[in-house]
């Protein structure tokens, strides 16, 4: 027994010894990653001194006083203080220079990255922009140097053991790159719409991506759009590829998704802009919620940025210069996505003139491997990634690889715009992504714009790869005063949820094509807007904004509720649904069964098109009244799945005994916010076990598939992993009564005093003041920039 004591003493004085070392080494990480905030800082490169008040939320309030390009570079600087890992990374994806840093396990992005050419696209950006841009690109590259020059390296850095190399102004554009992948582009629709072709032919199409329909909401209409006619409709010839090609195709879409670069229906945004005839005050009010990817850091970083021109405030990207969606003392603006077709793949003919460059990409730990990139006059050979030559050369074509590419101009010129001209001439430089631009100023005046390269094809729409040939390219860009726009509507109000952006008859190709996101959240925003014809107030538009009703649950109720149960669970899931409201809330048990019943429906088409396929909640719906094909499932013939009927009924059954070994045999239990909670995870050690407790975040939250408040959940977790990153709506009447908020915190580190202080108050629909006005800040701490 003596011995034992002795061991047990021996293994509690060991255990002791290891949390002293695991409490040291936090205690170290937090001393050197915590920047300065206070007191006065030298800095080479700045023409005049600066303050940057942070607030007691951390957003920084940064005053120059002797240029704007000091005010810049105080944002690169700020922005390096609390960021600098998020803008390694998000650098090194943009490169393709992961595996160097995280070994092996990269090597598949590395290789997209590569081959896509993302770097080398922004590249090409830099010398197209304007002198004032390049000064002030180049001021905010001197300020993250400063930054990263302080020596307080994040946690990250040292987990990985490197440190990040200096800022150039290439890395300042290069992010834009990748957001215009995430956000634009239909290459993964083609790929997918060539597998459906081959398996179910043509007809199959529309079935697996319906069209938009015909009577849903489109952002403008044919009187603001002054159409008359009806514009031809185009198709494209089938196109048939090898499975193996298709394989090689979709390793890019696996490496996208590895990356949170794929497009899925949480995916998309919101923003309206409410004239001054419908609101209490007057003037207008402008409202925008970005939905993307929701990850740890937050993708957002909110600033104050004044200078002695520049007068803007929102949310800012770590790695780019100027404010991407807010305001400044005159104009506020708004962006969703447009996701027009601006890609192509090209089958190119065996004797097509080919191009060869050799990537060398360096792999932690393993030698460096070499990557041949092939590329024809449409773009790079995207077919044969790492597999070396699998069959058909298929080629990407896409405006963002495109030379030339001035969309930094545009931001910038957002900033400083005084009026409704100012805005457009901004929005002249635009490139990608294409966005719907929601605009209002203090004057009163209401608009939009859609601006971005968008190709115009001839006798073909794009839908499906076309051969090389000559035949199919595109003939030029829709002139810019052709693309949608308007100014002042007449009904005071412009909606846009990534919905159809305009009618039948619209002269170049956009009215028919398949990308457009489902009507349900226009359709909601609009019911609700109009419910209140006049005085609208901010407090009416944060309850739309927060709005969790699911229009999908009215489409789909007549349909489940008729379903024929197969067992107990099933039918007292559908007892609960019977008198349920729509409204999905996380302390609500009928979102769980519908959401997870409606994620099963979803899956079915993969007995025709494998276990990846799923479709959307407009094609779920469109089978149910067509008692469609997709019904079937030969795989369970045996069980009478021969038509909707069955299939509803076995995907109940499904749903509700997942549910049940999750969460027990009493759906009485199955609250919501047990499953759906945000995931807001870090991009590198969001699964790793050890360190995932430290950078991950999550707290339970409303809304569902579609809802206006979007939150889909995650078809493997019921997790929220997209949804609203950004929130904003902005009072033109007075610009400081504004609120906006993100999704955790400024700060990029675990240790930080500011790392996820605004996730609550996101989850809760709760706001902070968009105010440049000092008596707004709370407590707070000012740092002085000297030169």
């Amino acid at each position: 027994m003596r011995v034992l004591g002795r061991v047990g003493r021996g293994l509690l004085w060991v255990a002791l010894l290891v949390l002293v070392l695991v409490l040291a080494a936090v205690v170290w990480l937090k001393v050197t990653s915590t920047p300065r905030v206070s007191g006065t800082v030298t800095l080479p490169g700045l023409s005049g001194p600066v303050t940057v008040t942070r607030d007691q939320w951390g957003v920084p309030h940064i005053r120059a006083q002797t240029s704007d390009e000091d005010a810049m570079y105080a944002l690169g600087f700020v922005h390096a203080q609390d960021r600098a890992w998020q803008m390694d990374f998000q650098r090194r994806v943009s490169q393709g220079r992961l595996a160097e840093v995280l070994g092996a396990a990269a090597l598949p992005q590395d290789r997209f990255l590569r081959t896509w050419g993302f770097y080398r696209a922004a590249e090409s950006a830099l010398p197209a922009l304007s002198e004032p841009s390049r000064r002030m690109v180049r001021a905010y590259t001197a300020g993250v140097n400063a930054g990263f020059a302080q020596g307080k390296l994040a946690p990250e850095f040292r987990i990985l053991g490197y440190a990040p190399e200096p800022w150039t102004d290439v890395d300042s554009i290069a992010w834009s790159k990748l957001m215009a992948y995430d956000l634009g582009g239909n290459a993964d629709d083609e790929i997918l719409g060539t597998h459906v072709v081959k398996r179910l032919g043509e007809p199959g199409l529309n079935e697996v991506l319906p069209p938009y329909p015909q009577n849903a909401p489109t952002i403008l209409s044919r009187e603001e759009l002054g159409l008359t006619g009806q514009a031809p409709r185009q198709g494209s010839e089938a196109a048939i590829l090898p499975d193996a090609t298709l394989r090689a195709l979709q390793a890019h879409l696996d490496a996208a998704r590895a990356l949170g670069m794929e497009r899925v229906p949480g995916k998309g945004s919101n923003d309206w802009v409410i004239g001054g005839s419908r609101t209490a005050s007057g003037k207008p009010i402008l409202a925008d919620d970005p939905h993307l990817a929701l990850s740890s850091p937050m993708l957002w970083y909110l600033a104050d940025v004044q200078g002695p021109r520049l007068k803007a405030i929102g949310a800012t990207i770590p790695g780019l210069p100027g404010i991407v969606i807010g305001r400044n003392d005159r104009v506020a603006w708004g962006v969703t996505n447009v996701n027009p077709d601006v890609q192509d793949l090209y089958i190119e003919p065996e004797n097509a003139k080919l191009t060869e460059r050799t990537e060398i990409i360096k792999v932690k730990g393993q030698p460096d491997v070499r990557l041949t990139v092939r590329e024809s006059a449409h773009g790079p050979i995207i077919s044969d990634v790492g597999a070396g030559e699998v069959g058909p050369r298929v080629a990407l074509k896409w405006t963002a690889l495109q030379p030339g590419d001035t969309t930094l101009d545009a931001f910038l010129g957002l900033n400083y715009a005084r009026n409704w001209q100012d805005f457009v001439t901004a929005l002249e430089k635009y490139v990608a992504p294409s966005q719907n631009f929601v605009y209002a100023d203090v004057d009163g005046k209401t608009g939009y714009y859609a601006p971005g390269r968008v190709p115009i094809r001839q006798g073909w729409d794009g839908s499906l790869p076309v051969p090389g040939d000559g035949r199919h390219e595109w003939t030029g860009y829709i002139p810019f005063a052709r693309l949608p726009h308007t100014s002042n509507p007449a009904d005071g109000l412009v909606v846009t949820a990534n919905n159809k952006v305009v009618p039948e008859g619209y002269p170049y190709n956009l009215a028919n094509i398949r990308n457009w996101s489902e009507p349900y959240r226009a359709e909601r925003i609009t019911e609700l807007l109009t419910q209140k014809p006049r005085g609208l107030t901010v407090d009416d538009v944060k309850r739309v904004q927060l709005d969790t009703v699911s229009l999908v649950w009215r489409d789909l109720k007549p349909f489940l509720l008729a379903t024929q149960p197969d067992g107990d669970l099933s039918r007292r899931a559908l007892e609960l649904l019977r008198g349920w409201d729509g409204n999905e809330r996380a302390g609500s048990v009928e979102p769980t069964i519908f959401e997870a019943w409606l994620l099963e429906l979803q899956t079915m088409a993969q007995d025709e098109l494998g276990d990846e396929t799923r479709v959307n909640s407009l094609a779920v719906l469109n089978q149910l009244r067509a008692n469609g094909e997709l019904c079937r499932d030969e795989r369970d013939e045996a069980a009478g799945r021969q038509d909707c009927a069955g299939e509803l009924q076995a995907s109940l059954k499904r749903a509700v005994d997942r549910l049940a070994a999750r969460l027990g045999p009493d759906p009485g239990g199955w609250t919501y916010g047990k499953v759906h909670t945000v995931a807001s995870n870090h991009r590198a050690f969001g699964g790793v076990k050890a360190l995932a407790w430290l950078f991950n975040h999550s707290a339970p939250t409303n809304g569902g598939t579609n809802t206006v408040n979007v939150a889909r959940p995650d078809p493997d977790t019921m997790q929220q992993t997209t949804g609203p990153s950004y929130r904003q709506i902005i009072d033109l009447s007075d610009l400081n009564r504004s609120v906006y908020v993100g999704t955790l915190g400024q700060s990029g580190s675990p240790f930080g005093n500011h790392v996820s202080d605004q996730q609550k108050l996101w989850a809760a629909g709760e706001y902070l003041p968009m105010s440049t006005d000092t008596k707004d800040w709370g407590k707070t701490n000012t740092l002085t920039l000297r030169p």
